[in-house]
């Protein structure tokens, strides 16, 4: 494909995939309440257990109707994320040989369960989060929270981790089509497990180590899974070039 085939391609992909953001964004306006109650209910929790108040503040006229248009939005993301994953391999394909076409089965088979349950784990890891920061505030005092503040703190976190949870299948899929072999990805691991780490330090608060760690492991551990899958399809590729070798030379 040439330079202005390959834009047109990205141009109709980007399309699909915001028209499918768009239309679920709308539908997900009615979850929303739902949703915002969902996230009120940690910061309650904790100014229970620290026997003050605790509440989100709207400072400005539209302030609530843009918390409610950016949760419509992070919801319409995550549940169009079959779509928009589609669309990241779709746009990869035409560059592709029909036989390693064959792996957008596996491919969305494994990213998008694992982008979800990036996302289940920063959902799990937010109320720990939510009481250990508003614990810092003197007892006496009412924690009164900016609505979209808080609001934008659990969805970057909840979709930054969505995405760092999908990134070992594309070390998979460079594996397959034949750019990145398994000991390449086996050499870089310490760079990889330091990234990771940062990366937890950067969506978790600094001085929540124990959240840092639970995001991380399982990170660390799908990189890990990448390396073997390459691994085992490097040696399957290795018996099929070592058996067509020995056809020849008969």
């Amino acid at each position: 494909m040439s330079l202005g085939e390959h834009l047109v391609e990205l141009r109709k992909r980007l399309f699909i995939a915001a028209i499918a953001i768009t239309v679920l964004s709308i539908g997900s306006w009615f979850l929303v309440p739902f949703v915002l109650d969902a996230l009120r209910a940690p910061l309650l929790q904790a100014g229970e257990l620290a026997h003050r108040t605790s509440s989100l503040n709207y400072d400005g006229l539209t302030q609530a109707f843009d918390v409610k248009i950016q949760l419509a939005v992070t919801l319409g993301l995550v549940l169009s994320s079959p779509v928009w994953l589609y669309q990241v391999w779709a746009f990869i394909v035409p560059g592709l040989k029909r036989r390693e076409k064959r792996y957008a089965i596996g491919f969305l088979g494994s990213a998008i369960p694992l982008f979800l349950l990036g996302c289940a784990a920063g959902w799990f890891i937010m109320p720990h989060m939510v009481q250990l920061l508003t614990s810092f505030a003197p007892a006496p005092d009412t924690s009164i929270v900016n609505a979209k503040d808080y609001v934008d703190f659990i969805t970057k976190l909840v979709i930054a981790v969505g995405v760092g949870f999908v990134l070992p299948v594309f070390l998979v899929l460079l594996n397959f089509i034949g750019i990145l072999d398994a000991k390449a990805i086996l050499k870089g691991w310490r760079i990889a497990v330091i990234v990771i780490t940062l990366f937890t330090a950067l969506v978790t608060p600094s001085a929540d180590v124990v959240s840092m760690f639970v995001l991380a492991i399982p990170m660390v551990g799908l990189y890990f899974a990448a390396a073997f899958v390459a691994w085992l399809h490097d040696r399957s590729v290795a018996r099929r070039q070592a058996a067509f070798s020995s056809e020849i030379a008969v």
